[in-house]
């Protein structure tokens, strides 16, 4: 059976996405939730439960831009042509908290702010880029012919502020793994109520996202799609009643993170399915976006740079899961 080399990449390129999102959340949910610590002592604790991980989580995003380079490359000149602001935000974002993470100990109250700020501002970003795409890019043949400002509407809007509460709920589950003490009784009460505004805040969104244009319309609602469309949705909800359980009755500390995972995973996998098989524009499938050079001979390096950062990414995890911080 021949192997469809371009169906190969856009997968690798998906899980890297789903590995970014799953990893960098909670760095960045951690960030967002930094000036909710009260006193610099949790803060320090907060920041030594992903200082392990810093660099990990952008190398997957760095595989996804290589993954594009080699087998998607017009799809980068549209992404930036139609999201260069945003992506020039997140920049800025990233840079002042890599600067506040080094600086933080000459002045901790300014440098603190500074880094939750970059925290939500990178973000609030990366969820209104989310939103946009499933609104739809203004492509023709292979060239952005929209304005600069379209990624910005209610709907890019409502994504970023649900993305925010989203990582918040991420960081602060992961907080509840690796701190102990007064910090961890903090982030089990933070878990609660950013889960309970979360389910608000993503309910909305799978509401509207079928009647923003005729695709999705027809890819939610039409039949057969309505019965197989509505399935991983379900499982979303079964795990948001686990993890609130989890979190709201019991005293479990991996779990209420573990299940959080697996929600954002259903929530991802369904946005895929959504767009299948146009999963960056709208309007043309990963077949059309798909380069001319052998895609066969740089996929080895690629598959073994996916080893490397899952070894990475292991080792981090359980150093932090077998170093609590005590707060």
């Amino acid at each position: 059976m021949e192997i469809n080399l371009v169906v190969v990449w856009a997968l690798i390129i998906i899980f890297g996405l789903t590995m970014y999102v799953l990893s960098d959340g909670f760095d960045l949910g951690v960030g967002v939730l930094f000036l909710a610590a009260p006193n610099s002592r949790d803060r320090d604790a907060m920041l030594r439960s992903v200082t392990k991980r810093w660099d990990g989580s952008e190398a997957w995003l760095a595989l996804v831009a290589v993954c594009f380079a080699i087998a998607f490359p017009p799809t980068l000149s549209v992404m930036w042509a139609a999201f260069s602001i945003p992506l020039l935000g997140m920049l800025f974002g990233l840079m002042i908290r890599g600067l506040a993470f080094k600086k933080r100990a000459d002045n901790r109250g300014r440098w603190d702010a500074l880094f939750c700020f970059g925290s939500m501002l990178v973000t609030f970003l990366q969820g209104t880029i989310l939103g946009a795409l499933i609104q739809g890019t203004a492509v023709e043949g292979q060239r952005f012919v929209g304005n600069q400002w379209d990624w910005l509407t209610w709907f890019s809007a409502l994504t970023g502020l649900t993305l925010l509460l989203t990582y918040a709920l991420l960081g602060a589950t992961w907080l509840l793994v690796t701190t102990e003490g007064a910090l961890y009784k903090k982030m089990r009460r933070h878990s609660h109520h950013l889960l309970v505004w979360f389910g608000y805040a993503m309910t909305i969104v799978m509401l509207v996202t079928p009647f923003l244009n005729e695709a999705q319309r027809e890819r939610w609602l039409g039949l057969p799609n309505l019965f197989h469309m509505g399935f991983v949705p379900m499982l979303g909800v079964m795990a948001f009643v686990w993890v609130y359980y989890v979190i709201r009755f019991s005293e479990w500390r991996r779990w209420p993170f573990a299940i959080t995972l697996i929600m954002l995973w259903t929530a991802f996998f369904t946005y895929i399915t959504s767009l299948w098989p146009n999963i960056i524009i709208p309007n043309m499938s990963i077949y059309e976006m798909a380069g001319q050079a052998n895609l066969g001979q740089p996929l080895w390096g690629i598959l073994l740079f996916v080893l490397a950062i899952l070894a990475y990414s292991f080792r981090a995890f359980k150093s932090s899961f077998d170093n609590p911080q005590l707060v």
